[in-house]
């Protein structure tokens, strides 16, 4: 009996582990500093997660058919930079579908040499990160890029506006995971994204077509790179640019610690929404506490292996290896 309730403990805590603890840390923080649960806070963290969360939507995707992009830091840097660009030299109207071809463009090789050439997506989404940054620097001319006119724009109404009194990044980020949650689980597309991940063989002979859906899911990554970009440069019609540098590992964290295995096949977008709110408010609350905010990176790198041990551990059920 003792041993199946050990047992069961460690099931319960390999599935919902990361609940119970998010649960513990917002209890936690909350004693800390009551301003934690005080709504203007709670929509301010909702509000600055959006970009990151727009971000792991797409890796979502990616992930769940079994792949990795850790380009799209350097993507949405590059993306944030030639928006802000185009604004000055065509204009909002055309340099919005300008910034998006030219990221959709990038997601696009990404998705060809994983999808058509079978490459391994960890190398390849890795040396795109270097080119990319490459890319952008070269593009910008190693300068920052600001808005020349910030007062005469109505750009600056997706990332300062607001849509009934809702921040416009919310509601983008909002609107944008309940297309992509129906698309990933109401659609034959979304089955097929399952079933790649899980096993890419069989669903090659079932007559999937396993790269144009590998193709796909990079696309859709970087359609939402580019969406998020688009509120950055919004947002403070300026950036530097390494401004996404870095949040590759955020998003990375986010998804898992949403559910979706690194092993590909599981995760839903509703899931990854909640990781990314996990994310935000463990850093929120690490700020209120007095805590600086380069521990903040301690606590992601923390949180990445947590989360990858209790995956793995959901998937043998039990919390440590029987070789052990």
């Amino acid at each position: 009996m003792a041993n199946f309730t050990r047992k069961d403990v460690g099931a319960l805590l390999a599935r919902q582990g990361i609940l119970i603890a998010f649960v513990v840390f917002m209890v936690g923080f909350a004693l800390i500093n009551q301003r934690f649960v005080a709504p203007d806070n709670i929509l301010g963290v909702i509000r600055s997660s959006a970009i990151l969360g727009v971000i792991a939507l797409g890796v979502t995707f990616v992930v769940i058919g079994g792949n990795l992009d850790l380009s799209v830091g350097s993507m949405m840097s590059f993306s944030t930079i030639v928006v802000l660009d185009l604004h000055d030299r065509l204009g909002p109207v055309l340099g919005i579908p300008a910034m998006y071809a030219m990221t959709l463009a990038l997601g696009a090789f990404n998705g060809f040499l994983i999808g058509y050439l079978r490459l391994n997506s960890l190398i390849v989404t890795l040396g795109m990160l270097s080119a990319i940054y490459g890319l952008t620097l070269t593009y910008s001319g190693g300068k920052n890029m600001d808005i020349a006119d910030k007062e005469g724009t109505w750009f600056s109404v997706f990332g300062q506006g607001d849509i009934l009194g809702i921040p416009s990044p919310i509601v983008i980020f909002a609107g944008l995971a309940i297309i992509l949650a129906l698309l990933l689980a109401k659609t034959p597309f979304g089955r097929k994204v399952y079933a790649v991940g899980g096993n890419g063989v069989a669903a090659t002979f079932s007559g999937i077509p396993r790269a144009r859906i590998v193709f796909f899911t990079y696309l859709i990554s970087s359609f939402c790179v580019a969406t998020a970009g688009l509120i950055q440069a919004s947002r403070s019609l300026g950036s530097q640019n390494t401004v996404g540098q870095g949040m590759e590992l955020e998003v990375l964290a986010a998804v898992i610690l949403g559910g979706a295995s690194l092993l590909g096949g599981s995760g839903t977008v509703f899931k990854t929404v909640i990781g990314v709110l996990i994310l935000g408010f463990i850093q929120n609350g690490l700020l209120l506490a007095g805590l600086q905010f380069y521990v903040q990176y301690v606590v992601t790198w923390v949180i990445i292996i947590l989360a990858v041990w209790l995956d793995i551990a959901a998937k043998r059920g039990r919390l440590w290896s029987p070789i052990a």
